[in-house]
């Protein structure tokens, strides 16, 4: 991957479809997703995915939700995203999702991921996985994810997820209030943690994470940037600009819309570049 001739790296990227028709969610939460998102339900898959960033110039970062215990739904495979992403090295960074419901099993397989098929991270869904990020249950599949040295990527905050669902299809919100992350930061110093999307309603507890734990960082992911909070503006223009990543939440809202958005977003010049390329390279460990 030339990291210099790329205009951006965008830190969240679902695959929501595997090459064999499967998809990650079940049509019901699919179907909801795209309304929350105002947008027609898209699917693409790896190949179409590296296609579509390759035209941008820029990288992505790429992964599904292992949230097959919680919803029923069978997840798509950690081993064929990564085997399709390293056939698009100049632009694929592959993420593994491991459901901490897999205990031992999910900790091996973690392993196997990185050294075995090129996993450069994880994601976890706290709410649609059903867990606690500060469950000590979960604690040593992180001891693995730090051993390993890859970061992990958290969601944050409101989720399309079950929107306007009854009971939210009984996903709840509050495992993704960003100060249960507090706790697993402070416990794995030598962890990297990416919290996901504007943490709305827990925007400030977010902020107050990111900058008082050096191991913690926030991307801008889920939200057209016209709708930020202002507090999350001023941040990251100040004392958390080394630590904002650009993620879009592709394909439910796309790069291009973010970028057009950001654009007439008050951020000063010097920092713009930091946000778009510069904080992902450090966090993920590209150089």
């Amino acid at each position: 991957m030339d990291l210099d001739a790329l205009v951006a790296i965008d830190v969240h990227v679902h695959v929501h479809a595997d090459q064999h028709g499967h998809l990650a969610l079940d049509d019901e939460l699919n179907a909801a997703a795209a309304k929350y998102f105002k947008g027609d339900p898209y699917d693409p898959t790896v190949p179409e995915i590296a296609a579509d960033y390759r035209g941008k110039n820029m990288a992505a970062v790429i992964f599904t939700v292992d949230a097959e215990a919680a919803t029923g739904h069978a997840t798509l495979s950690n081993e064929e995203i990564a085997q399709a992403a390293a056939e698009h090295p100049d632009v694929l960074i592959p993420f593994g999702s491991i459901d901490p419901h897999r205990g031992v099993a999910g900790i091996r397989a973690a392993r196997r991921l990185v050294t075995e098929h090129g996993v450069r991270g994880f994601k976890f869904h706290p709410s649609l996985m059903d867990f606690l990020p500060n469950d000590r249950a979960v604690y040593p599949l992180y001891e693995e994810l730090q051993s390993l040295g890859v970061p992990a990527l958290f969601h944050t905050g409101q989720t399309g997820i079950g929107s306007g669902l009854p009971g939210g299809r009984g996903i709840k919100l509050r495992y993704s209030d960003p100060m249960l992350l507090d706790d697993v930061a402070a416990d794995f110093p030598g962890l990297t943690i990416i919290m996901a999307h504007p943490s709305v309603p827990w925007q400030d507890a977010a902020i107050a994470v990111a900058q008082h734990k050096a191991n913690v960082y926030i991307d801008l992911s889920g939200w057209s940037p016209k709708y930020f909070p202002p507090q999350l503006v001023r941040a990251a223009n100040t004392l958390l600009k080394t630590k904002v990543l650009f993620g879009s939440d592709y394909p439910l809202l796309r790069p291009e819309r973010w970028v057009k958005d950001f654009e007439a977003l008050e951020i000063r010049d010097e920092v713009r570049p930091m946000i778009m390329k510069e904080n992902a390279i450090r966090a993920l460990g590209l150089r």
